[in-house]
């Protein structure tokens, strides 16, 4: 049986994307994603609780991000997840789960003084698996 990996978020960058080219100068953007959601506890009380994500993107959606995403822009990623592992300096074995996105439609608003709608326009792309050696990924 076939198993379904997908992950669909909106959320806010955390900070600026961090962009480095790899070999054959592909692009690959990495950045926090905070998505929040509010509930009412027993009490009645509204309740707000934020997950981070790591997001990391490849290629065209990579230098799409560099040149107009920045810290707090809320965007849809749709994507999938990839766990790595790696050995720090001390030999101590450490793990990462990302999002891997395919996916980015940027929802912020216009300030370009155009027609003051929302920005949607999607943008997809290949995205080629990490490899073996995901470690050289490390920002």
């Amino acid at each position: 049986m076939r198993g379904v990996n997908r992950v669909m978020l909106i959320g806010n960058l955390g900070k600026d994307p961090d962009i480095q080219f790899l070999e054959g100068n592909i692009a690959v953007a990495k950045f926090p994603l905070a998505t929040t959601e509010t509930f009412k506890d027993r009490t009645g009380k509204l309740v707000s609780q934020t997950e981070w994500h790591t997001v990391v993107l490849w290629r065209g959606l990579a230098e799409l991000a560099q040149k107009y995403l920045h810290k707090g822009s809320l965007v849809y990623i749709e994507g999938r997840l990839r766990t790595r592992s790696w050995e720090d300096k001390e030999g101590n074995r450490k793990f990462a789960t990302e999002v891997v996105g395919d996916n980015l439609i940027m929802l912020d608003r216009r300030t370009d003084g155009g027609s003051g709608g929302s920005e949607s326009e999607g943008f997809g792309s290949d995205v080629p698996p990490i490899g073996d050696s995901p470690e050289n990924l490390a920002f």
